[in-house]
């Protein structure tokens, strides 16, 4: 596709969030930088999805981002992957770079860049909670940074073990499995604690099962659920004396990481980020 013929097209492969808030920045976005450009959201089903690609390719769509169910069964469809996207065994940003399309990930790119606006990474000890997707993401993106310890606590132990035995096996930290029974207890100090489960996400009375008079021992707690902007999770965390980090950067600052893949430009995140908080109505 010639951007002097056709619009350049971006697209949002999955079961989008209601509105889908990525493409409410991306577009405000493309507008501030004078880009004619598109953030198409389009819902494809899992036994659609190679045909979805194969389409991406013949229309000439510049790149997209896959949300679940899509993140892993993507890869194969693809030509090369990003070492994080490889490690990770995920994908949520495609890039289209001549006729190849490669596969990243930056989930985890944009929760580490919100949380190094709280507190440096390097030899923390961060306790995960879950082991999908998100988790894998912001686990790998954390040893990467230096973090010296990560306990990954899950119900499906086999997932968490999985996990733990790719962050020893493929990082520098050190990383160990908890069970995750009943409420979980954090029973030692940590500099971090995130919840990287989807408890919580458009339910803003969900609690995750974590004893909220545990959440003391953590500096900070955050979350990576976005709506509502401040889960009950969070609100358990600063009543106990915590700081707290809420999901709004790592989705601000994955999609400006997405943006500047695509268009070769630093994107103004401020625009992005008020366009979030207009979304949201904050």
């Amino acid at each position: 596709m010639s951007n002097d013929q056709l619009q350049t097209i971006v697209a949002c492969f999955g079961k989008p969030v209601a509105g889908n808030p990525t493409q409410y920045m991306m577009e405000r976005a493309f507008e501030h930088h004078a880009l004619d450009w598109r953030y198409l959201t389009l819902e494809v089903d899992a036994a659609d999805l190679e045909d979805a690609i194969r389409g991406m390719r013949a229309m000439g769509f510049r790149g997209a981002n896959l949300t679940k169910p899509h993140k892993v069964s993507v890869i194969p469809l693809l030509d090369e992957l990003t070492e994080t996207a490889r490690l990770m065994g995920a994908v949520n940003c495609i890039d289209r770079q001549g006729d190849k399309l490669l596969g990243d990930n930056a989930d985890g790119k944009g929760f580490l860049m919100s949380l190094q606006e709280l507190l440096d990474p390097q030899g923390i000890h961060a306790v995960v909670l879950g082991a999908g997707g998100a988790a894998r993401a912001i686990a790998v993106e954390l040893a990467q940074a230096g973090a010296e310890q990560i306990t990954v606590v899950n119900r499906t132990p086999q997932r968490g073990e999985e996990l733990v035995q790719l962050l020893n096996e493929k990082t520098p930290a050190q990383a160990r499995f908890q069970p995750w029974e009943n409420h979980f207890v954090l029973e030692q100090p940590c500099q971090v604690l995130v919840n990287a489960t989807s408890i919580g996400l458009f339910d803003p009375e969900a609690r995750v099962p974590v004893d909220p008079h545990s959440l003391e021992l953590a500096q900070v707690v955050a979350d990576v659920v976005f709506n509502p902007v401040e889960t009950r999770f969070l609100q358990e965390a600063a009543a106990a004396g915590a700081r707290t980090l809420n999901g709004l950067g790592m989705l601000v600052n994955q999609a400006a990481i997405c943006f500047q893949r695509w268009t070769g430009q630093e994107p103004e995140v401020s625009v992005m980020r008020d366009a979030l908080e207009e979304f949201f109505g904050l």
